[in-house]
Protein backbone atom coordinates (compact mmCIF):
# COMPACT_ATOMS: atom_id res chain seq x y z
CA UNK A 1 0.00 0.00 0.00
CA UNK A 2 2.84 2.37 0.88
CA UNK A 3 4.62 1.61 -2.40
CA UNK A 4 1.39 2.31 -4.34
CA UNK A 5 1.01 5.64 -2.52
CA UNK A 6 4.57 6.73 -3.41
CA UNK A 7 4.01 5.73 -7.04
CA UNK A 8 0.70 7.62 -7.16
CA UNK A 9 2.27 10.77 -5.72
CA UNK A 10 5.09 10.58 -8.27
CA UNK A 11 2.58 10.00 -11.09
CA UNK A 12 0.56 13.02 -10.01
CA UNK A 13 3.77 15.08 -10.10
CA UNK A 14 4.42 14.00 -13.67
CA UNK A 15 0.82 14.74 -14.66
CA UNK A 16 1.07 18.18 -13.07
CA UNK A 17 4.25 18.98 -14.96
CA UNK A 18 2.89 17.87 -18.31
CA UNK A 19 -0.74 18.90 -17.85
CA UNK A 20 -2.43 21.98 -19.19
CA UNK A 21 -2.74 23.37 -15.66
CA UNK A 22 0.98 24.13 -15.47
CA UNK A 23 1.46 27.89 -16.11
CA UNK A 24 4.91 27.19 -17.56
CA UNK A 25 3.27 25.60 -20.60
CA UNK A 26 2.18 29.01 -21.89
CA UNK A 27 5.77 29.63 -23.00
CA UNK A 28 6.73 28.40 -26.50
CA UNK A 29 10.23 27.45 -25.34
CA UNK A 30 10.70 25.37 -22.20
CA UNK A 31 13.66 24.34 -20.08
CA UNK A 32 13.76 21.32 -17.79
CA UNK A 33 15.14 21.77 -14.25
CA UNK A 34 16.12 18.51 -12.57
CA UNK A 35 16.88 19.17 -8.90
CA UNK A 36 18.58 16.91 -6.37
CA UNK A 37 16.34 17.95 -3.48
CA UNK A 38 14.09 20.65 -2.09
CA UNK A 39 14.62 19.56 1.52
CA UNK A 40 17.45 21.98 2.31
CA UNK A 41 16.31 25.55 2.95
CA UNK A 42 18.06 27.17 0.00
CA UNK A 43 16.85 25.03 -2.90
CA UNK A 44 13.29 26.34 -2.99
CA UNK A 45 14.78 29.81 -3.47
CA UNK A 46 16.98 28.58 -6.32
CA UNK A 47 13.96 27.03 -8.04
CA UNK A 48 11.80 30.14 -7.69
CA UNK A 49 14.45 32.69 -8.66
CA UNK A 50 15.72 30.65 -11.62
CA UNK A 51 12.18 30.13 -12.89
CA UNK A 52 11.37 33.82 -12.45
CA UNK A 53 14.44 34.89 -14.45
CA UNK A 54 13.70 32.48 -17.30
CA UNK A 55 10.05 33.57 -17.37
CA UNK A 56 11.12 37.23 -17.58
CA UNK A 57 13.14 36.27 -20.65
CA UNK A 58 10.18 34.48 -22.21
CA UNK A 59 11.08 30.86 -21.43
CA UNK A 60 9.16 28.37 -19.30
CA UNK A 61 10.70 26.02 -16.71
CA UNK A 62 9.48 22.52 -15.82
CA UNK A 63 10.82 21.41 -12.43
CA UNK A 64 11.20 18.03 -10.79
CA UNK A 65 13.00 17.13 -7.54
CA UNK A 66 14.44 13.66 -6.91
CA UNK A 67 14.92 14.08 -3.13
CA UNK A 68 18.46 12.65 -3.29
CA UNK A 69 17.46 9.49 -5.17
CA UNK A 70 19.87 8.79 -8.05
CA UNK A 71 17.58 6.46 -9.98
CA UNK A 72 14.62 8.81 -9.60
CA UNK A 73 16.64 11.77 -10.84
CA UNK A 74 17.48 9.85 -14.02
CA UNK A 75 13.82 8.83 -14.49
CA UNK A 76 12.57 12.36 -13.90
CA UNK A 77 15.12 13.77 -16.37
CA UNK A 78 13.91 11.31 -18.97
CA UNK A 79 10.36 12.54 -18.34
CA UNK A 80 11.43 16.17 -18.74
CA UNK A 81 13.22 15.35 -21.99
CA UNK A 82 10.06 13.70 -23.31
CA UNK A 83 8.21 17.03 -23.01
CA UNK A 84 10.14 18.76 -25.78
CA UNK A 85 12.46 20.91 -23.65
CA UNK A 86 15.27 22.77 -25.41
CA UNK A 87 17.74 22.58 -22.50
CA UNK A 88 18.09 20.46 -19.39
CA UNK A 89 19.45 22.12 -16.25
CA UNK A 90 20.63 19.68 -13.57
CA UNK A 91 21.50 20.04 -9.89
CA UNK A 92 23.05 16.57 -9.52
CA UNK A 93 22.73 14.46 -6.41
CA UNK A 94 25.50 12.18 -7.68
CA UNK A 95 28.04 13.84 -9.94
CA UNK A 96 28.99 10.50 -11.53
CA UNK A 97 25.61 8.84 -12.11
CA UNK A 98 24.21 12.05 -13.61
CA UNK A 99 26.59 11.53 -16.53
CA UNK A 100 23.89 9.12 -17.74
CA UNK A 101 21.47 12.06 -17.87
CA UNK A 102 23.88 14.08 -20.03
CA UNK A 103 24.33 11.17 -22.44
CA UNK A 104 20.57 10.63 -22.60
CA UNK A 105 19.93 14.32 -23.30
CA UNK A 106 22.56 14.51 -26.01
CA UNK A 107 21.00 11.55 -27.82
CA UNK A 108 17.85 13.69 -28.05
CA UNK A 109 19.81 16.75 -29.18
CA UNK A 110 19.34 18.59 -25.89
CA UNK A 111 22.31 20.37 -24.23
CA UNK A 112 22.85 20.18 -20.44
CA UNK A 113 23.82 22.91 -17.99
CA UNK A 114 25.02 21.85 -14.52
CA UNK A 115 23.67 24.26 -11.89
CA UNK A 116 25.79 24.83 -8.76
CA UNK A 117 27.28 21.31 -8.85
CA UNK A 118 29.52 19.81 -11.52
CA UNK A 119 28.61 16.61 -13.39
CA UNK A 120 31.73 14.51 -13.98
CA UNK A 121 32.86 11.97 -16.57
CA UNK A 122 30.75 13.25 -19.47
CA UNK A 123 30.54 15.80 -22.29
CA UNK A 124 28.77 18.41 -20.17
CA UNK A 125 27.92 21.58 -22.11
CA UNK A 126 28.06 24.28 -19.40
CA UNK A 127 28.58 24.76 -15.66
CA UNK A 128 27.42 27.75 -13.58
CA UNK A 129 28.28 27.94 -9.91
CA UNK A 130 30.18 29.73 -7.21
CA UNK A 131 33.86 28.93 -6.88
CA UNK A 132 33.74 25.99 -4.45
CA UNK A 133 37.52 25.75 -4.05
CA UNK A 134 37.47 29.41 -3.04
CA UNK A 135 34.69 28.61 -0.54
CA UNK A 136 36.91 26.09 1.25
CA UNK A 137 39.92 28.36 1.08
CA UNK A 138 37.99 31.29 2.58
CA UNK A 139 36.95 29.08 5.49
CA UNK A 140 40.50 27.90 6.14
CA UNK A 141 42.00 31.39 5.84
CA UNK A 142 39.45 32.92 8.21
CA UNK A 143 39.79 30.28 10.91
CA UNK A 144 43.59 30.10 10.80
CA UNK A 145 43.75 33.86 11.43
CA UNK A 146 41.83 33.27 14.66
CA UNK A 147 43.43 29.96 15.61
CA UNK A 148 46.78 29.48 13.82
CA UNK A 149 47.65 26.49 16.01
CA UNK A 150 45.61 23.57 17.30
CA UNK A 151 43.57 20.47 16.53
CA UNK A 152 41.36 20.81 13.47
CA UNK A 153 38.48 18.69 12.17
CA UNK A 154 37.50 18.52 8.51
CA UNK A 155 33.76 17.80 8.19
CA UNK A 156 32.93 17.35 4.53
CA UNK A 157 29.57 17.20 2.79
CA UNK A 158 28.11 14.40 0.70
CA UNK A 159 30.96 12.58 -1.07
CA UNK A 160 28.78 11.96 -4.16
CA UNK A 161 28.56 15.73 -4.70
CA UNK A 162 31.62 17.07 -6.52
CA UNK A 163 31.22 20.40 -4.73
CA UNK A 164 32.10 18.63 -1.47
CA UNK A 165 35.36 17.50 -3.07
CA UNK A 166 36.12 21.01 -4.28
CA UNK A 167 35.44 22.60 -0.89
CA UNK A 168 37.78 20.05 0.70
CA UNK A 169 40.40 20.99 -1.89
CA UNK A 170 40.09 24.58 -0.71
CA UNK A 171 40.40 23.52 2.93
CA UNK A 172 43.58 21.62 2.19
CA UNK A 173 45.01 24.51 0.18
CA UNK A 174 44.46 26.98 3.01
CA UNK A 175 45.68 24.66 5.78
CA UNK A 176 48.72 23.20 3.97
CA UNK A 177 51.40 25.63 5.27
CA UNK A 178 50.13 25.34 8.85
CA UNK A 179 50.10 21.55 8.70
CA UNK A 180 53.56 21.50 7.14
CA UNK A 181 54.94 23.61 10.01
CA UNK A 182 53.27 21.33 12.53
CA UNK A 183 51.12 24.16 13.90
CA UNK A 184 47.84 22.45 12.94
CA UNK A 185 47.00 18.80 13.36
CA UNK A 186 44.03 17.20 11.59
CA UNK A 187 42.41 15.02 14.27
CA UNK A 188 39.23 14.19 12.35
CA UNK A 189 38.48 13.88 8.64
CA UNK A 190 34.94 12.78 7.74
CA UNK A 191 32.25 13.07 5.08
CA UNK A 192 28.57 13.57 5.88
CA UNK A 193 26.41 11.59 3.46
CA UNK A 194 23.78 13.71 1.66
CA UNK A 195 25.01 16.75 3.62
CA UNK A 196 22.74 15.70 6.51
CA UNK A 197 23.16 17.22 9.97
CA UNK A 198 22.46 13.87 11.65
CA UNK A 199 25.46 12.33 9.88
CA UNK A 200 27.72 15.22 10.92
CA UNK A 201 26.43 14.85 14.49
CA UNK A 202 27.43 11.17 14.60
CA UNK A 203 30.81 11.90 13.01
CA UNK A 204 31.53 14.72 15.45
CA UNK A 205 30.50 12.69 18.49
CA UNK A 206 32.98 9.98 17.47
CA UNK A 207 35.77 12.50 16.81
CA UNK A 208 35.29 14.17 20.20
CA UNK A 209 35.40 10.79 21.95
CA UNK A 210 38.55 9.76 20.08
CA UNK A 211 40.31 13.03 20.97
CA UNK A 212 39.09 13.50 24.55
CA UNK A 213 37.24 16.65 23.43
CA UNK A 214 40.52 18.34 22.45
CA UNK A 215 39.31 20.08 19.28
CA UNK A 216 39.94 23.73 18.45
CA UNK A 217 38.23 24.21 15.08
CA UNK A 218 35.80 22.41 12.78
CA UNK A 219 35.85 23.24 9.09
CA UNK A 220 32.29 22.22 8.26
CA UNK A 221 31.54 22.48 4.57
CA UNK A 222 27.85 23.42 4.98
CA UNK A 223 25.64 25.20 7.50
CA UNK A 224 23.40 22.16 7.92
CA UNK A 225 26.27 19.88 8.90
CA UNK A 226 27.64 22.69 11.07
CA UNK A 227 24.39 22.44 13.00
CA UNK A 228 25.09 18.74 13.62
CA UNK A 229 28.66 19.42 14.69
CA UNK A 230 27.54 22.19 17.04
CA UNK A 231 24.95 19.88 18.59
CA UNK A 232 27.73 17.39 19.37
CA UNK A 233 29.90 20.20 20.78
CA UNK A 234 26.99 21.44 22.89
CA UNK A 235 26.56 17.99 24.42
CA UNK A 236 30.14 18.37 25.70
CA UNK A 237 29.65 22.03 26.72
CA UNK A 238 32.08 23.15 24.01
CA UNK A 239 29.70 25.37 22.04
CA UNK A 240 31.22 28.77 21.38
CA UNK A 241 34.65 27.52 22.46
CA UNK A 242 35.37 25.69 19.19
CA UNK A 243 35.46 27.60 15.89
CA UNK A 244 32.94 26.24 13.37
CA UNK A 245 32.41 27.20 9.72
CA UNK A 246 29.64 26.56 7.21
CA UNK A 247 28.28 27.77 3.89
CA UNK A 248 24.98 28.92 2.37
CA UNK A 249 24.07 31.55 5.00
CA UNK A 250 21.07 29.54 6.16
CA UNK A 251 18.82 31.30 8.66
CA UNK A 252 19.72 28.93 11.51
CA UNK A 253 23.41 29.48 10.80
CA UNK A 254 23.03 33.27 10.85
CA UNK A 255 21.24 32.97 14.20
CA UNK A 256 24.06 30.74 15.50
CA UNK A 257 26.64 33.31 14.39
CA UNK A 258 24.86 35.94 16.48
CA UNK A 259 24.68 33.51 19.40
CA UNK A 260 28.41 32.81 19.09
CA UNK A 261 28.17 29.05 18.45
CA UNK A 262 29.05 29.28 14.75
CA UNK A 263 31.98 31.41 13.63
CA UNK A 264 31.51 31.87 9.92
CA UNK A 265 29.27 31.10 6.97
CA UNK A 266 30.07 31.54 3.31
CA UNK A 267 27.32 33.51 1.61
CA UNK A 268 26.64 32.65 -2.00
CA UNK A 269 23.94 35.09 -3.16
CA UNK A 270 21.41 32.75 -4.74
CA UNK A 271 19.84 35.66 -6.58
CA UNK A 272 23.09 36.19 -8.51
CA UNK A 273 23.50 32.49 -9.26
CA UNK A 274 19.89 31.98 -10.35
CA UNK A 275 19.91 35.12 -12.51
CA UNK A 276 23.19 34.30 -14.23
CA UNK A 277 22.23 30.65 -14.75
CA UNK A 278 18.84 31.78 -16.06
CA UNK A 279 20.42 34.18 -18.56
CA UNK A 280 22.82 31.54 -19.84
CA UNK A 281 20.15 28.81 -19.88
CA UNK A 282 17.84 30.94 -22.01
CA UNK A 283 20.64 31.68 -24.48
CA UNK A 284 21.47 27.98 -24.71
CA UNK A 285 17.80 27.07 -25.20
CA UNK A 286 17.54 29.66 -27.99
CA UNK A 287 20.91 28.57 -29.43
CA UNK A 288 22.34 32.06 -28.94
CA UNK A 289 26.06 32.67 -28.25
CA UNK A 290 27.26 32.82 -24.62
CA UNK A 291 29.13 36.08 -24.08
CA UNK A 292 30.11 35.55 -20.43
CA UNK A 293 33.74 34.92 -19.59
CA UNK A 294 34.23 31.22 -18.91
CA UNK A 295 37.00 29.17 -17.33
CA UNK A 296 37.79 25.54 -18.22
CA UNK A 297 36.65 23.16 -15.47
CA UNK A 298 38.04 19.62 -15.58
CA UNK A 299 35.22 17.11 -15.04
CA UNK A 300 37.40 14.05 -15.55
CA UNK A 301 36.60 13.75 -19.26
CA UNK A 302 36.61 17.22 -20.79
CA UNK A 303 37.26 20.84 -19.89
CA UNK A 304 33.75 22.17 -19.30
CA UNK A 305 33.17 25.90 -19.90
CA UNK A 306 32.30 27.27 -16.47
CA UNK A 307 31.05 30.57 -15.14
CA UNK A 308 32.17 30.91 -11.52
CA UNK A 309 30.83 33.56 -9.15
CA UNK A 310 32.59 34.96 -6.07
CA UNK A 311 31.51 33.70 -2.61
CA UNK A 312 31.42 36.07 0.39
CA UNK A 313 32.62 35.22 3.93
CA UNK A 314 30.09 36.37 6.55
CA UNK A 315 30.57 36.69 10.30
CA UNK A 316 28.79 38.74 12.97
CA UNK A 317 30.53 41.92 11.74
CA UNK A 318 29.07 41.96 8.22
CA UNK A 319 25.90 39.92 8.67
CA UNK A 320 23.69 43.00 8.34
CA UNK A 321 25.54 44.52 5.38
CA UNK A 322 25.41 41.32 3.34
CA UNK A 323 22.71 38.75 4.05
CA UNK A 324 20.15 41.16 5.51
CA UNK A 325 20.93 44.10 3.20
CA UNK A 326 20.41 41.80 0.20
CA UNK A 327 17.03 40.73 1.54
CA UNK A 328 18.16 37.11 1.76
CA UNK A 329 16.92 37.04 5.36
CA UNK A 330 14.90 39.59 7.30
CA UNK A 331 16.30 41.44 10.30
CA UNK A 332 13.45 40.20 12.53
CA UNK A 333 14.20 36.59 11.57
CA UNK A 334 17.95 36.72 12.15
CA UNK A 335 17.73 38.79 15.35
CA UNK A 336 14.61 37.14 16.78
CA UNK A 337 16.47 36.02 19.94
CA UNK A 338 18.14 39.40 20.43
CA UNK A 339 16.34 42.18 22.39
CA UNK A 340 15.09 44.74 19.91
CA UNK A 341 16.91 47.64 21.58
CA UNK A 342 20.14 45.79 20.72
CA UNK A 343 19.38 45.45 17.02
CA UNK A 344 21.79 47.35 14.75
CA UNK A 345 20.67 50.65 13.33
CA UNK A 346 20.02 50.58 9.58
CA UNK A 347 19.62 53.43 7.11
Amino acid sequence: MKLFKVFWIFTLGVIFLSGCGNPQNKYPIKIGFSMDTLRAARWGKDRDLFTKKCNELGVGVLVQSAESNDALQITQSENLLSQGIKLLVVVPHNDKSCATIVEMAHKMGVPVLAYDRLITGCDLDMYVSFDSVKVGELMANYVTRLKPKGNYVLMGGGPTDHNAILVREGHNKGLAPFIKRGDIKIVGDQWSNDWLAVNALKNMENILTQNNNKVDAVLDSYDGTAGGSIQALTEQKLQGKVLVTGQDAELAACQRILAGTQTLTIYKPIGLLAAKAGEIAVKMAKKEPITDKTVPIDNGKIKVPGVLLEPIPVDKNNLVSTVIADGYHKMEEVFKDVPKDQWPKTQ
